[in-house]
Order: structure tokens, then sequence, then C-alpha cells
């Protein structure tokens, strides 16, 4: 089988024989669905329109089509309501654990310190400690949640001591704001806004508690059969990221006008954004069984799932 190497990142070319092979899979695609949220390298490259000018020449249109959360992102992909798309690390653990037909095909860094455990400002609770007994707002199967029962495990409380209510995101906002939840856990830009409205004393974050990666997936069937639409996008995004990381401002702006999210709470964002995309090594799929284990171990999801066999590699080779 052939396989996403460093060398394919850094040159986003395959050989004449590879891209031939691939050809007449290709030719009957029109229409590129991807999967979104309102964060991050993503929204660049939409902005920018880098896959489409990539995929333009070969015939094939881009949609876009917005989530809230990585779950029904990666339901999306597993029913065929979408072809690719981002998530962060939870997301696909708990789709492979139930089934779903999807894959890896690429890493990007965790956006660790867009994503915390907070509080309000004037809350009696000072660290994660004080968390026993308290409900917590975060998305089940987020990358929040992984966040949760990773900070939880590092300072000794057991998972059901802190009963999790599980919101998306604008759920758990207006849970915040009406202080029907203790503490929240969430990803930028849902983070920045809470910091930009209420100031809030921040727990921890991701970049403090784990190393984790977020993940661009596809649709298992869509790429076995449109591996070169795959590889043209993950080089067009390379692209987006070399370009997002040196102007940083004018991400903050792209963000804003795409998401309508205000500006103030994007330039937080982008601020501590971390923009690459890379192969899957074998570290990061060691990180993420990791992670499998442990929600394996605490019956968050329902068998136990082996990462590697979910990691994408070109048909024909």
């Amino acid at each position: 089988m052939f396989k996403l190497t460093r060398r394919l990142f850094g040159t986003g070319l395959f050989t004449a024989a590879v891209l031939a092979s691939f050809g007449v899979m290709a030719e009957d695609l029109k229409e590129f669905r991807i999967g979104f949220q309102k964060t991050g390298l993503p929204v660049v490259a939409q902005q920018q329109k880098v896959i489409e000018k990539a995929l333009e020449p070969k015939g094939i249109a881009v949609s876009w089509v917005e989530f809230t959360a990585g779950p029904p992102l990666v339901e999306a992909l597993n029913v065929g309501s979408i072809d690719a798309g981002w998530t962060g690390d939870a997301p696909p653990i708990f789709g492979q654990a139930a089934g779903s037909a999807i894959v890896y095909a690429a890493a990007l860094p965790s956006n660790g310190k867009g994503e915390a455990i907070f509080v309000k400002p004037d809350s009696p609770i000072q660290s994660l400690a004080d968390l026993k007994g308290k409900k917590i707002g975060v998305g089940k199967g987020t990358s929040a949640h992984n966040l949760v029962v990773a900070a939880l495990e590092k300072v000794g409380i057991g998972f059901g001591d802190v009963p999790p209510v599980y919101l998306s995101p604008a759920d758990a906002a207006a849970a915040f704001a009406s202080d029907k939840i203790d503490a929240w856990a969430v990803w930028d830009p849902f983070f920045a806004i809470a910091e930009t409205r209420y100031k809030p004393r921040i727990l921890t974050t991701s970049a403090e508690t784990l190393k984790v990666n977020t993940y661009f997936l596809a649709s298992r069937d869509f790429a076995a059969k449109h591996a070169e639409t795959i590889t043209t996008t993950i080089a067009a995004l390379k692209e987006a990221s070399v370009w997002a990381d040196a102007n940083r401002d004018k991400v903050a702006t792209a963000l804003h006008e795409v998401t309508g999210v205000p500006l103030e709470a994007q330039t937080i964002a982008a601020n501590r954004s971390v923009f690459s995309i890379g192969p899957i090594t074998d570290d990061i799929v060691a990180g993420q069984q990791q992670t499998a284990d442990r929600f394996f171990k605490l019956g968050l999801i329902p068998k136990q799932i082996t990462i590697s066999d979910a990691i994408w590699t070109a048909p024909g080779n």
C-alpha cells in the first residue's frame, strides 16, 4: 500500500505512475464535501479558497458544511453526508468504537492553548481539585471531553466524582451564563468568547494537561476511491498553514468574516493557534491509542479499538 510520507507533505507530489493509477477513479467526482468547525486552519482554507483552486482544474467543486462539534461531523462522515473534515482527538475514537467508516488522513497540532476548563471569576472553585462534586459542562465525545478526563486523572479525581453535563457548545454557553453548570470545558472560538465576556478563572488548558493532535479525517470509502483528491487537499492545506502562521492578524480578520464571531475573540484565538499539517506518525498513533485505552477503561466507549486500523493509506500500491 502507498503510504503518506514526510516527503509527500514536503512536496505535495506523487510520481507520474501513482497519479495515473488514481486518475480513473477520480474522474467521476464532481463535488468534494468538507465538514468544518468555526476555528483555525479550515476557516483560513475556506476563506482563501486554496482547496477550490487546487481542485478546479480537475473539474471538482468544493462545498463546505459547518458543524458545531466533532461528533456530529464524524457521524456525517459515516453516513456519507460529507467526504472529509476536521475534528479534535476524541471524536474519531468514539466514531471508530461505534463502527464508523472513517480514516485518519493527516494530523494537525492541537490548539492546546485554545481549549480549557474554566469557571467564572467569582466562583469558589480555585483549582481542579475543587471540581469534585461540581457540575462541568462539556460536549460528549469531544476533545474537551478528553481534556476533562485527563485533567481529573492528573489530580487524582475519579471521572465519576465530577458529574459531566453533556451539552453542545451553544447550550453549554447558556448554562454557564445562567450558572446551571459550575465549570465549562470547551475550545476556541467558544473559549475566546467566554474570555472576552467573563474574564474567567482558567483551571487548566490542553497544553498544560496532555499532548494531543487534531485530525483531518475522511470517509473510508471516499479515501479509497478518491485518493488524489485527499492528497491534493492536504497539499493545499499545507500552503494555507504556512500563510496563516505568518499572517495572524489577517487570520483573525478572516475568521471574523467567515464565522461572524467578534474580532476581539478571533484575535485571541488566532494568536494562540498553531498552524501546520503533516502525516500520521507512529508517535501520533501511539498517543491516540493511549487516549482510546483511557476511554475504554472508564467505560466511555463500548469496546477496545486499535487506532492503526483506521490510518489511511492510498489504494492501488
